[in-house]
């Protein structure tokens, strides 16, 4: 052992970091670092990306890791203006290009501010979900004169004061977000872009403009990505401007889903007026879409390939149309459409050979036939949505799995299918992303040939699957184990020596249980000492387990960041002790936990004042916690939601919590 580690101390230092970057998992890079100080060394030079989940680890890392050009900072429970401040404000990071500050919740100007002074380098800052971020926050932003890309989705203290300083304070401006910045109207949109002439993408989604503002942005000679989902006072008129504007040869994608007050008439200016455009999303705009309107695509010259009209009504010869004009399609959004039919799915798939994602959510009259006829001309297909396609069968199923061999993502949920169609699935080996909910006719056979055959899965959903029990489990676990998500919600079947197989998965990082009643506290302790990268944690009315499960988790699962205990029984000692252990908590949902009183939630509360950013409590403790309580979680982020459900009757004065056997 120490031959070989003097020989690693002997190799120049970009040899390392050239070895380094052949690995690709962070828990090899881990490892790799664990080897010796050299190879330590040697990624603190190398590394450009940096992930932090603890306030307290902040510092350290800058410090260690000081030549990062990109921090997340999304997960860093508690993160406030002290920590960002004491950070980033002595320059530790001088080579920082982008910052990721979404829901840090306990953010304002001041901490921003120091982290202008410190990173003047910065080119990227994504402050979306800071609910409490404004114009004061906006302008101490204003100051990063490089300053490109900017999110600010759900800032809803921005006004159109604090849009004109970042304007004129950051005119190199390339990409801004203000998505449901209620406070934004058309003269902030007419002021930004009076100074950021370089807007490449821009998403005004749920702002109360209107056709003003478009007639401003069409002005923008180099846009090419525009968002105004659930812009209801946007018109036809208003997208004629950008038929006339200045970015005829630049837009590339246009989003206008859920613009009600836009026709097919007004979309079709767009498109015959910009022949660079490659996306179209117009889901739930209109009852029908005319056949004269999708003709129009047969004017776009330069690779249109993606195309959404969620909730229209589409015929057979809408389908045809589109696939005769847009040949080159990619991805195609039809769910919860009316009228689509094998026959026009046939006519559509038969000139759109490259598809490589086709979503038929809630086609109902879809079967077989369709399916067949995707397979048949949609080879490099990697994404199917078939959810409530309740008629597809074992045939369907069996030519999607032997002819396409790509396919990563399917979605069957609610389609009532059985162990024959799972079996002819699982010929799918690159399969990632698989949904089964609420099909109660798949048993542990069935699960056993996706466990067989889908090494490679990463996300299962078994929502609802009640003939599943841990046998099931077992197979799955012993051939996908790179499993990073899985739901088994209301698979009653399940039991504690199910737990002990899933505790296997080592990558695992979402595990929904909600309303496993045979669940004790000696399965979720196996899952809390053998899952330590479990993130979310849903065990909502997983009634049977008691304190020393939640005990187990306090100890072991301390990277949760967001757990679900409504409905358990837990005590009040116990709750305090997991809220003040989980260092990285930050959504927790306490509805109706009966063993609990006024004084333990509030005691529990305090413990972890500077982390959470959403809490769910029930409604009869709105006027019993403290007000001042709640002023102080309010002020520091945390969103409260006040549900008003009422107590089971199983729950009903139960008898105190007792110690597990």
């Amino acid at each position: 052992m120490r031959s070989d580690h003097a020989a690693i101390t002997v190799l120049p230092v970009d040899l390392l970091i050239h070895i380094i970057d052949l690995v690709p998992e962070p828990s090899d890079r881990k490892s790799i670092r664990l080897v010796s100080r050299a190879f330590h060394r040697a990624e603190c030079l190398q590394r450009r990306d940096l992930k932090v989940l603890r306030r307290e680890a902040l510092s350290i890392l800058i410090r260690c890791y000081g030549a990062i050009e990109r921090l997340d900072l999304s997960a860093c429970a508690g993160l406030d203006d002290g920590w960002l401040a004491a950070a980033l404000g002595g320059g530790a990071a001088p080579e920082l290009r982008k910052v990721n500050l979404s829901r840090a919740s306990g953010v304002r100007w001041r901490g921003l501010a120091a982290m202008v002074r410190g990173c003047p380098r910065l080119e990227a800052v994504d402050l979306s979900h800071c609910v409490g971020v404004g114009d004061l926050e906006v302008a101490a932003l204003a100051e990063l004169a490089g300053l490109k890309e900017l999110r600010l989705d759900k800032c809803l203290g921005v006004s159109d004061v604090g849009l004109a300083k970042v304007a004129v304070g950051c005119p190199g401006m390339e990409r801004l977000g203000i998505k449901w910045c209620l406070e934004i109207s058309d003269l902030g949109i007419k002021l930004l872009v009076k100074k950021c002439r370089d807007l490449k993408a821009l998403d005004i989604s749920y702002l109360m403009v209107t056709n003003k503002s478009l007639h401003s942005i069409s002005t923008l000679g180099r846009l090419e990505v525009l968002k105004m989902v659930g812009c209801y006072y946007i018109s036809d008129d208003g997208l004629h401007y950008l038929n006339n504007g200045n970015n005829h040869n630049t837009l590339l994608s246009v989003d206008v889903s859920r613009c009600h007050n836009v026709s097919s008439a007004g979309l079709a200016s767009v498109v015959t007026g910009h022949k660079t455009l490659r996306k179209l999303k117009a889901s739930d705009c209109f009852i029908e879409l005319p056949s004269d309107f999708l003709s129009k695509f047969g004017v776009l010259t330069n690779g249109f390939h993606t195309l959404k009209v969620d909730g229209s009504e589409v015929s057979v010869p809408r389908l045809k149309t589109i696939g005769a004009n847009c040949k080159g399609l990619i991805k195609i959004g039809l769910g919860k459409c009316k009228g689509v039919t094998d026959e026009g799915i046939s006519e559509l798939v038969s000139n759109c050979a490259g598809l490589k994602t086709v979503d038929l959510t809630c086609c109902h009259d879809v079967t077989d036939d369709s399916l067949i006829a995707i397979a048949d001309s949609c080879k490099n297909l990697e994404s199917l949505l078939l959810e409530s396609c309740s008629l597809i069968t074992e045939e369907g199923l069996e030519y999607i799995g032997t002819s396409c061999p790509n396919l990563q993502e399917v979605d069957l949920t609610d389609c009532d299918i059985d162990d024959a169609e799972l079996k002819s699935l699982s010929r799918c080996s690159e399969l990632r992303v698989l949904k089964l909910g609420l099909c109660p006719d798949i048993s542990d056979g069935g699960i056993d040939y996706i466990g067989s055959k889908c090494e490679k899965l990463q996300e299962l959903d078994l929502y609802r699957c009640t003939g599943i029990g841990d046998d099931g489990l077992a197979s799955l676990v012993y051939g996908c184990k790179k499993i990073r998500k899985l739901n088994l919600c209301y698979c009653t079947g399940i039991t504690d020596q199910g737990m002990k197989y899933v505790s296997c998965l080592q990558e695992l990082e979402d595990l929904e249980l909600r309303g496993l009643t045979q669940l004790t506290s000696l399965g979720i302790a196996a899952i809390a000492i053998g899952c330590p990268r479990l993130v979310e944690l849903d065990m909502k009315r997983c009634t049977s387990v008691g304190d020393i499960g939640f005990q187990a988790l306090a100890r072991y699962s301390l990277n949760l960041r967001q757990i679900n205990i409504s409905y358990c029984n837990i005590s009040e000692m116990v709750l305090i002790r997991l809220l003040w252990n989980l260092r990285c908590l930050q959504d927790v949902k306490l509805v109706h936990l009966t063993q609990v009183r006024r004084e333990g939630f509030m005691l529990a509360l305090r413990t972890c004042l500077d982390k959470l950013k959403k809490l769910k409590l029930p409604s009869n403790l709105r006027n019993v916690i403290s007000p001042a309580l709640i002023q102080i979680l309010q002020d520091r982020g945390c969103r409260i939601r006040w549900v008003d459900k009422p107590i089971p009757f199983f729950m009903r004065d139960s008898p105190p919590s007792s110690p597990d056997p």
